[in-house]
């Protein structure tokens, strides 16, 4: 039964709020590396634990979720509570922060980390209420458009974080890093802090449902599987979740190696770089997000064009903000064209879209890998366009069907989050064994897999009698 027919904007608006925070931590994440990696002497691997401690605590957080729930004997998110949980979940993430304080003042590379892995705990749990509130919070046939959305708010939260953390540690200073540098990372991570607690505070008196009107049905609805892990779309849908966090994150975090290595970058210079690669995410899933706003088709199309290139110009506003040269990014208004034929090609079915835009990012990294010079960086960083709505579609297909195990799934499939913590240094290996530039074919592999997802979880959908296309029909 379809609870909501349009998306519940007071609802959801202050739901994006958390949205955000992820992305301008993850993205953060990216100026870390290089800056850990000179400051503490690190080798390429070593550094890549930034993301491992990062990544891992999405799964730390799942299991310990799983585990609670288990010797409750209930699920513990709708006994306390959806809204309870995002602002317990921002508290624990605003606990991490404070250890940057201490951290930055010892310059102690075990403590940066383990304030990020409980940062990235508080996220595990608001990930876990947060992805299928934001599907519930209107029409189901428009969810995985509504996840796309706020990710594209996620992702202003990317293209930002690197500028700000940049600012913060190099300022105008043309040095070498030193302790000074990495003392200077915890202003930020402090007031971050304290708006994690501002939000928590904001959402605990919100609009939000402690129980979205659609998980209640489905829980009163005939479910004849009694755990989510008997569903193969949920399954198949965790590796998917591992493999496309896993290259979207080490795409990201290994660039700034590539450019330093191979291109002559120094470590200052690479921040707007980073910040196109998670804006990239940003022009996709605006791109993607059209639907959620209007059903008339004639809008829609109109639309396809205006965000993407609105999300471009938030991009260009920031870095002319920050004093960047905005000409070598010019030309990659070119390369948005791509997307926006993948996103029409796809007629917003999400195995559609994930299947399309799967195999563009295996052409992009191949360019990657056997171009030279800004081409080559430009293709690896139009990965992010590709990857940007892969997400929604993954967890769209992956909880398509699961009834009353939905919330369970949903934090089988955060818990897959790891992939950024595992496929991230793994390819900080490849590259220390082939090289930095050909390392990129964990990437590949790893698209790969999401086509054959893209295509089993068709299949397996349509056997359960859930298809997509009814969808299209009435939207394109």
């Amino acid at each position: 039964m379809e609870q909501n027919v349009k998306t519940n904007w007071a609802q959801f608006i202050p739901l994006a709020t958390v949205f955000f925070f992820w992305g301008f931590v993850a993205a953060s994440n990216d100026i870390l590396i290089p800056v850990f990696k000179e400051a503490f002497k690190l080798s390429q691997f070593e550094s890549q634990l930034v993301s491992f401690a990062f990544y891992i605590a999405y799964t730390v957080g799942s299991l310990i979720y799983i585990g609670l729930s288990a010797v409750m004997k209930t699920d513990l998110i709708n006994k306390i509570g959806y809204k309870n949980s995002l602002s317990l979940g921002l508290s624990i993430s605003a606990v991490g922060t404070l250890l940057f304080y201490p951290a930055a003042n010892s310059g102690s590379f075990t403590l940066m980390l383990s304030g990020l892995f409980i940062v990235a705990l508080g996220f595990s749990l608001q990930q876990t209420v947060a992805n299928p509130l934001a599907i519930a919070l209107g029409s189901v046939k428009t969810g995985s458009q509504r996840l796309t959305l706020a990710g594209g708010i996620n992702n202003f939260g990317t293209t930002i974080g690197p500028l700000i953390v940049s600012f913060a540690i190099f300022g105008t200073a043309t040095s070498a890093h030193t302790t000074l540098d990495i003392e200077s990372v915890k202003i930020p991570y402090l007031i971050l802090g304290a708006a994690f607690l501002l939000v928590a505070i904001l959402l605990k008196f919100s609009a939000l449902p402690d129980k979205p009107a659609l998980t209640a049905a489905v829980e009163e609805s005939d479910n004849k599987k009694g755990s989510a892990l008997k569903y193969p779309q949920l399954v198949l849908g965790m590796v998917a979740i591992f493999v496309y966090v896993g290259v979207e994150v080490s795409t990201a975090s290994n660039l700034p190696e590539y450019m330093i290595k191979e291109l002559g970058f120094s470590t200052k210079d690479i921040a707007p770089y980073i910040s196109l690669y998670w804006a990239s995410m940003m022009i996709g899933r605006w791109t993607g997000a059209v639907e959620a706003f209007t059903d008339k088709v004639s809008l829609q199309k109109i639309l396809r064009f205006i965000a993407p290139y609105l999300a471009f110009g938030i991009f260009l506003l920031v870095n002319a903000l920050a004093n960047h040269d905005l000409a070598p990014f010019y030309v990659y208004g070119v390369i948005i064209l791509v997307l926006i034929l993948a996103d029409i090609m796809s007629k917003g079915n999400p195995a559609r879209m994930l299947l399309i835009f799967s195999l563009v990012g295996v052409i992009a990294l191949l360019i990657g890998m056997f171009t030279t010079g800004m081409v080559s960086v430009y293709a690896i960083t139009s990965v992010g366009l590709f990857c940007s709505t892969l997400w929604p579609c993954i967890f769209t297909l992956a909880v398509s069907g699961l009834g009353k195990n939905t919330s369970q799934g949903s934090s089988y499939l955060i818990m897959m989050i790891m992939g950024g913590a595992i496929i991230s240094p793994l390819q900080g290996l490849v590259a220390e064994v082939i090289g930095i530039q050909y390392s990129y074919i964990v990437g590949i592999l790893c698209f790969a897999y999401l086509v054959f997802y893209a295509l089993k979880a068709t299949s397996i959908l349509k056997a359960q009698g859930i298809s997509f296309d009814k969808k299209v029909a009435g939207g394109h």
